[in-house]
């Protein structure tokens, strides 16, 4: 089964390898060779002139990818049947853009396995152009690939390259480098780190879900062979060895398939039997524990062809690919609650930098108003004492003045150190606003953490809840048909009890009327034979030649001739009375 954005990725790359100049456009003669080429592979009859049709408008220069994508959807991709080989394909692609990007010289991976890296990066890549791997992506494979090596996943290493990745992403051509520089499977040796990419490409590319060899049960001479088995979301395939070159058949899987587990006869231990529509096949595995993987695995796939879910990767992928966009949209919302927590912030801090100016500005008029006020006060009193000798009377008046200037002095000395005492509340609220800052700043930080453990724990939780529910629905399942298959096999072993009790009965009946027949038999020959004396005695040993019949001769136990016919019917009659009599007697005891 292909889906139509994986090949898009696959033509992109394609595409991408033609443009040599990087500007997003290829030339037609170009554009015709690659759907020429396209249509080969997937089985498509192809028309050049329908690509000439859909671009008359530009026939004077290169043609932008923009306009490639409409022909490519309608005349190709839309014709597209389910019977092209799609490893042969993206093997195509890979070879338009593989020369041009990669030096494998320098790398511990063969060409093979660069290609299957290649295959993996299109399946993990994000459905965005240009095609990249996100690092959440890019641990999920480096960890399958570690798996499959059997070396255990270092999450320091990781989270230092984490660091040293910047940009968060990788291009196909950066992850090909980084596996085949051996980063994170150092002291693995080539072929290990090429079983690693097999491995992983098998899962997530071929939708292998499990392999091994297995005992098979013919259909026509009821012999055991043994098969290399592969499982995949929708068939369990068949061959004659791991090589995968022969294979033998397959069994297609649907909604009306069961597994069931049978009991061990004609020598085979741990069978097990896929019933389909039309056949059941029936299997053996090599022992208790693969038997019950298998029976599990298979179980597996037909509960999600029921469901009409996608392969188990597939939808871990589409899971992933979720929770990505669920935790962009909170980093968004974040980002904007704390983009509006700083607007206002700053408009607080404009208005008490605007408070802080006015009341700067008063200070200097108050400190100017005290040096007009002391310097007048210092000519009044030297005019004071110039005229103190000559006016007397002046003097009085002049004293007064000189209250009601202090009387204004002191106001004006008051109102100063009311302005002083303002401007030390403005310094101290501008000390708790740095230190809300600092709380603000410090609470963003632990509400981010706290999310961040809560959508662990929440995924966590899920996988959990799902696992019992998985478990308890096959246990509850098993238990059912254990008792149908129990109560079964006991309807069986009761029918065949009085099955053989009947039989036994018949056979005790049928042995005494063969001894009471035989008894008659010999009471016959006897007789005829004394008779047969008797008439020798009285008759002679001569008899007349007399024309016999025509008719077949009836040839009995005593010879041709023994009895006639009616005769013959006269004693199987009785003989039928007598047997019919024995069996009501049997029956009646």
């Amino acid at each position: 089964m292909w889906f139509r954005e994986e090949l898009l990725k696959s033509i992109w790359h394609a595409f991408t390898a033609l443009d040599v100049d990087h500007r997003g456009k290829v030339s037609k003669s170009q554009l015709k060779v690659l759907s020429h080429n396209l249509c080969t592979m997937m089985k498509v009859p192809h028309d050049p002139v329908a690509l000439e049709e859909h671009f008359k408008d530009d026939d004077k220069g290169p043609l932008s990818n923009q306009g490639y994508m409409p022909y490519l959807n309608r005349f190709i991709l839309d014709k597209v049947q389910e019977d092209f080989d799609l490893q042969e394909f993206y093997r195509m692609c890979w070879t338009l853009c593989c020369k041009k990007n990669m030096h494998i010289q320098n790398l511990l991976i063969s060409e093979r396995d660069a290609f299957k890296v290649w295959c993996i990066f299109n399946f993990l890549s994000e459905e965005k152009y240009p095609l990249v791997i996100v690092i959440e992506e890019i641990e999920y494979f480096l960890r399958k690939l570690t798996e499959a090596m059997g070396l255990e996943w270092n999450e320091e290493m990781f989270a230092d390259y984490k660091l040293q990745l910047n940009k968060g992403y990788l291009t196909v051509w950066e992850l090909i480098e980084l596996v085949g520089m051996g980063y994170f499977s150092k002291g693995m040796n080539r072929p290990t780190l090429s079983m690693g990419i097999s491995e992983v490409y098998s899962e997530l590319i071929l939708d292998v879900l499990k392999e091994e060899y297995m005992m098979k049960k013919g259909h026509r001479r009821k012999n055991w062979t043994e098969r290399w088995f592969v499982l995949r979301p929708t068939s369990l395939s068949y061959y004659v060895s791991e090589d995968l070159e022969e294979k033998k058949g397959d069994i297609i899987l649907d909604q009306s398939c069961c597994v069931e587990s049978l009991p061990d006869k004609e020598g085979k231990k741990c069978l097990f039997i896929i019933k389909c529509l039309d056949k059941s096949f029936e299997i053996s595995a090599s022992d208790k524990k693969k038997k019950q993987e298998w029976i599990q695995a298979i179980q597996t796939c037909i509960q999600h062809l029921r469901l009409g879910m996608l392969s188990p990767h597939r939808e871990a992928r589409l899971r992933r690919r979720e929770l990505r966009q669920k935790q962009q949209v909170e980093e968004e919302d974040l980002a904007e609650r704390m983009k509006q927590l700083q607007a206002a912030n700053e408009s607080k801090q404009r208005e008490l930098e605007a408070m802080r100016r006015k009341m700067e500005e008063a200070a200097a008029k108050a400190s100017l108003e005290e040096l007009r006020r002391m310097k007048t006060q210092t000519d009044l009193q030297d005019r004071y004492r110039l005229d103190l000798e000559r006016e007397k009377m002046v003097r009085q008046q002049m004293e007064e003045q000189v209250a009601q200037k202090s009387s204004e002095l002191e106001q004006y000395l008051q109102r100063v150190r009311e302005l002083e005492d303002m401007y030390h509340r403005l310094q101290e609220a501008l000390e708790d606003e740095r230190q809300a800052k600092q709380d603000e700043e410090a609470m963003r930080k632990l509400q981010a953490r706290l999310l961040e453990e809560e959508a662990e724990k929440r995924a966590e939780l899920e996988q959990i809840h799902l696992q019992q529910q998985r478990a308890l629905s096959q246990t509850e399942a098993e238990k059912q048909e254990l008792k149908a298959e129990q109560l079964a096999k006991e309807r069986d072993l009761q029918a065949a009890m009085q099955q053989l009790e009947r039989l036994e009965r018949e056979r005790h009946g049928a042995l005494q009327q063969y001894n009471e027949v035989s008894r008659k038999l010999e009471r016959a020959s006897n007789k005829t034979k004394t008779w047969k004396d008797k008439v020798a005695k009285h008759e002679g040993l001569v008899r007349l030649i007399q024309p016999g019949h025509k008719g077949p001769q009836r040839i009995t136990n005593w010879g041709p001739a023994s009895f006639t016919d009616a005769e013959l019917e006269l004693r199987k009659k009785t003989w039928q009375e007598s047997k019919n009599q024995g069996a009501q007697a049997q029956s009646s005891s």
